[in-house]
């Protein structure tokens, strides 16, 4: 052992406090390849990084969701602009792959099998908490009961903005209770009542200025997570054209649907009344 009281601690009985922390082992043990071409690592790593970065963003989404029902909304911002800085991270995740050519992604897409990317259960999660509600999107995992029952938890509750909308109604604002009695498990739609809310807000920011910040910051994500799906939707586009996507879906025309759905719709078209 070194005398130099610079040197790190280096001798451990066990495993490192860093493993047993960060659990590295297990994470650059869990690429089971399928074939033997070489781009097929980057391909499946790229795709494990995206679902940690869903399960961070979902964890700060439902911070938010929790603060803004307890009326702490600087708790809340925190988390909604935490969640902006990971969604950058995340959509910067598609640059090791978006530029795959036919070829490319041909020498090693028949591994994927019946597997696509509509299929996560986290990002199903986080497709729930933007409004995003489908229950016909939980039969995929009928046979994992752990993560089926997660989902149909998540179907039911309100979704973030569901809950950001019971707190413009409880500061007085004109939400329209059809709207804030509505099915958790549909999917949202925009409302008239709604876009005067929020036009409301950004009329008068002097005398709604934390509300204001609360639908800057959640522009932010909406704006980050469109770009998530056009960067997906071109990438997409660029490995395979218009070829049915794997697992039976449409391929680029479920991601060109997917890509035009506005999130939090409301917070875009009041701006246009201001």
């Amino acid at each position: 052992m070194s005398d130099d009281p610079e040197t790190p601690h280096l001798d451990f009985a066990g495993t490192t406090p860093y493993e047993d922390y960060v659990k590295a082992d297990l994470l650059t043990h869990a690429q089971q390849l399928r074939s033997d071409d070489p781009g097929e690592m980057v391909f499946l790593v790229t795709t494990q990084v995206m679902e940690l970065w869903f399960t961070v963003i979902v964890h700060e989404w439902e911070t938010a969701s929790r603060a803004l029902d307890e009326d702490r909304l600087p708790g809340a911002l925190d988390a909604l602009e935490r969640s902006a800085h990971e969604l950058a991270a995340l959509n910067a995740s598609w640059r090791p792959i978006a530029r795959l050519t036919p070829a490319q992604f041909n020498a090693y897409r028949g591994a994927l099998g019946e597997g696509s990317g509509f299929q996560s259960a986290m990002y199903r999660r986080l497709e729930f908490l933007l409004g995003e509600k489908s229950a016909s999107m939980l039969v995929p995992h009928r046979g994992a009961p752990r993560v089926h029952a997660e989902l149909e938890k998540a179907l039911a509750q309100p979704s973030l903005y569901d809950v950001v909308l019971r707190l413009l109604a409880r500061r007085g604002l004109p939400v329209p209770a059809e709207v804030l009695a509505r099915d958790l498990t549909r999917r949202y739609e925009p409302s008239d009542g709604v876009e005067r809310a929020w036009t409301a807000v950004y009329a008068d920011p002097g005398a709604h200025r934390d509300l204001a910040r609360l639908g800057e910051a959640l522009t932010d994500v909406a704006e980050l997570v469109g770009r998530w799906r056009t960067d997906h939707l071109v990438a997409t586009r660029r490995a395979m054209g218009s070829k049915p996507g794997t697992g039976g879906s449409a391929g680029v025309a479920w991601l060109e649907k997917r890509s035009a759905a506005v999130v939090f719709p409301e917070l875009w078209s009041a701006r246009g009344r201001v």
